[in-house]
């Protein structure tokens, strides 16, 4: 998950699908400043390409990542050379530091495999924030909203390539299973690869229960930037 080959067309497949991180981040910061002005540091959990933190850093003085997955790291750190994108996982990380945000977005905390890996990591998460600090996730799908064997198809066309994506998905119990195909074409010929993603399902009551049992308040903001909604928590002072 997350290799070499996906991170290659990552951005390209989805910026076909319309995805806009700019758009995204502008609107996630002005969130955070609302519930806390003056807001100068953010960390972006699960930061993938940088694609997000890029403008992160144009609105906060202090603006790093934390991304598991080397391919997609390295992208970050060449797209954004001085920022800081630490290794980590986010059910169990410690950096050391707190920031007045914290975000995790597109989905990434439905690649957890339990309620307890979810929940250590809002607690993982909740514990790098000031007092009155903003912590943002944008969750995956509800149970309730989730359609079975959903089929998405996309086209992305670049000056030297063009890439088609095609995934299907299915359920068993609590996970999502999303088998997802490519083919790149380009200059040296027609490549294709498979990748498998699979993301739990967790409700909207254990999701508010993690945020307020680390010692955030929390609401939930329906839509949100792919239209699984997001959670919005503020630490609690002292």
């Amino acid at each position: 998950m997350y290799g070499r080959e996906l991170a290659d067309v990552y951005e390209a497949i989805y910026r076909s699908r319309g995805k806009d991180w700019g758009e995204e981040a502008a609107d996630v910061s002005r969130l955070i400043t609302e519930r806390r002005p003056g807001a100068d540091s953010l960390l972006d959990v699960a930061c993938g390409t940088g694609a997000h933190l890029e403008v992160f850093g144009e609105r906060f003085a202090t603006a790093e990542g934390l991304e598991i997955a080397e391919p997609m790291r390295r992208l970050a750190e060449q797209r954004l050379p001085g920022v800081t994108v630490h290794a980590g996982d986010m059910r169990d990380f410690s950096l050391g530091r707190s920031y007045a945000a914290v975000t995790c977005m597109f989905c990434a905390i439905g690649y957890l495999e339990t309620v307890a890996d979810m929940r250590s990591a809002v607690k993982s998460m909740a514990a790098h924030l000031e007092p009155g600090g903003v912590l943002v996730v944008e969750p995956w799908w509800f149970p309730e909203n989730f359609i079975e064997g959903y089929v998405a198809g996309d086209l992305a066309r670049e000056e030297d390539r063009t890439i088609a994506r095609i995934s299907h998905t299915t359920r068993k119990g609590r996970a999502t299973r999303m088998e997802v195909r490519f083919t790149v074409g380009d200059a040296a010929g027609i490549q294709q690869f498979t990748e498998i993603d699979v993301l739990t399902l967790f409700t909207k009551d254990e999701y508010v229960s993690a945020f307020t049992d680390a010692g955030c308040s929390v609401e939930f903001l329906q839509d949100g930037p792919t239209g699984r909604g997001l959670f919005v928590g503020v630490r609690e002072a002292g």
